[in-house]
């Protein structure tokens, strides 16, 4: 209400210019608001009017974002101020909306095991290793090592012969646990599990290695299936800020590749960390060649 009634203060408060464009946006931003607060108190479809929000949230942090990179001084410091303003306000938008979906699924009576998270998401992705299927089964299958090379994974405790139990961090700072248990397994050859119990995020997949037709590599053939918290729209907002699933996949195999390969991941240390709130997960930056390795190089 006070964008609409009084916009001149706000903006001069906020550290943004009084410029033809800040005079249309300010008032209509403000108007927006109000039209999200009449869906929440009117209508039922809380989960989707809080959606509506986190995205009103997500532009408004852009167009924040843009300003601070042309401002200095008083006014830079005031958009700062304002910028984290708005981020705890996106923290609980989030949570809400979160909130508000799986009671409204809960309701409906549709459900994976008792509770719908949004609807079952498939995901595929391959790679190829330069390493014998027994090998890079035996790595696979040590649940521990997963980890090293899952971005998300904080912790898999291995707790029986087929059963652990995982702790993975989620979208936007949550971190998720669940149960899981082999379902099927052979050797060399695939692995199959799913979730247990009431998983916070149910889920199941298999992974199959191949033998390459080079005779010497393994195609790492993996099928994921998982249920995402605020269905379609939270998938959205999921990409926006940087963790989009299939592209978490590709990325997982292709970290597994560089540790069964060279034993380690490599990256270096231009490679940006992107839009996440934290590092993927301790990497080496590549490192100059010594005298002696360039030596050796050259009398090759």
């Amino acid at each position: 209400m006070a964008q609409l009634a009084a916009p001149d203060k706000v903006r001069r408060i906020s550290g943004v210019d009084d410029s033809p464009t800040s005079r249309v946006v300010v008032p209509l931003v403000g108007a927006r608001e109000l039209v999200h607060a009449a869906g929440l108190l009117t209508s039922r479809r809380k989960g989707v009017w809080a959606w509506t929000r986190v995205v009103g949230d997500a532009m408004d942090l852009t167009s924040l974002g843009m300003a601070l990179a042309h401002r200095g001084g008083r006014r830079r410091r005031r958009l700062v101020g304002v910028t984290g303003a708005i981020l705890g306000i996106t923290v609980l938008d989030v949570l809400t909306a979160v909130q508000a979906t799986r009671a409204k699924e809960t309701a409906s009576g549709s459900a994976v095991r008792g509770v719908r998270r949004g609807g079952p998401m498939e995901l595929t992705a391959t790679t190829t290793v330069r390493k014998p299927p027994s090998e890079v089964y035996e790595f696979w299958r040590e649940l521990g090592n997963l980890p090293t090379f899952m971005a998300h994974l904080e912790e898999v405790r291995v707790t029986g012969g087929r059963t652990s139990h995982w702790s993975a961090s989620a979208p936007f700072g949550r971190n998720v646990e669940w149960d899981a248990e082999i379902t099927d397994e052979a050797p060399g050859e695939k692995i199959a599990w799913r979730s247990t119990g009431s998983a916070d995020v149910p889920n199941a997949g298999t992974v199959r290695f191949v033998p390459a037709p080079d005779g010497v590599s393994t195609q790492v053939r993996v099928v994921l299936s998982y249920d995402i918290p605020g269905g379609a729209v939270g998938k959205a907002v999921a990409k926006y800020f940087g963790e989009e699933p299939h592209q978490q996949l590709d990325d997982d195999l292709r970290r597994f590749k560089q540790v069964l390969e060279t034993g380690e991941v490599v990256r270096s240390d231009g490679a940006p960390w992107g839009k996440r709130a934290r590092k993927e997960f301790p990497q080496r930056a590549a490192q100059p060649l010594s005298d002696a390795e360039l030596a050796k190089g050259a009398d090759a």
